[in-house]
């Protein structure tokens, strides 16, 4: 664990203090992208983290909300899309030598990287869309993807056309004779 990295919190106050509290904004630039697929959180790009430390007997809980964007390509026409993200986390750092956690304080120092990384890659869309609606896509001649009702009659196979002039009245009427 680096001490620069920006997911680093020194809590040295708060340590075996039981009942203290400290709050924290953190403005954070993403040291790497954040999600695979078609949206993610592009390197380079902002998170704001609005971080409560408390200070409990097992550890330290950090909890608090993520805001940032994603950024990728729509599910359904693959225009470029940007999301707004906004996702809420809560993790107990326990203190080294007790019962084992998730996370663990590493002297003073909490590492809220994989927390915050889980919470918002949990929180990106699978399928992402376009927010205003994809542009029209068109399935064949004539029929919109967006538009087409599911009684629209499909288009007729060409090899079955001698057979469009037959009917069941046609069929009912012979077998009368």
């Amino acid at each position: 664990m680096t001490a620069r990295s920006p997911y680093i919190q020194n809590v040295r106050d708060l340590v075996r203090h039981p009942g203290e509290m400290r709050e924290r904004r953190l403005d954070i630039t993403v040291p790497e992208h954040m999600g695979e697929g078609l949206v993610a959180v592009q390197e380079g790009s902002h998170l704001d983290v609005d971080l409560k430390l408390e200070s409990l007997h097992e550890g330290i809980l950090a909890s608090g909300t993520v805001v940032g964007r994603a950024d990728g390509e729509c599910a359904r026409c693959l225009a470029p899309v940007s999301l707004p993200v906004e996702v809420e986390f809560a993790e107990l750092f326990g203190y080294p030598a007790d019962e084992p956690f998730d996370h663990q304080l590493d002297g003073d120092l909490l590492d809220l990287e994989p927390v915050v990384r889980d919470a918002v890659v949990l929180a990106l869309p699978f399928q992402p869309e376009c927010v205003d609606g994809c542009e029209d896509l068109e399935l064949g001649p004539g029929i919109s993807l967006i538009t087409a009702d599911a009684e629209r009659e499909k288009p007729a196979d060409p090899r079955w056309a001698a057979l469009q002039g037959f009917s069941a009245q046609d069929t009912d009427s012979r077998e009368e004779k």
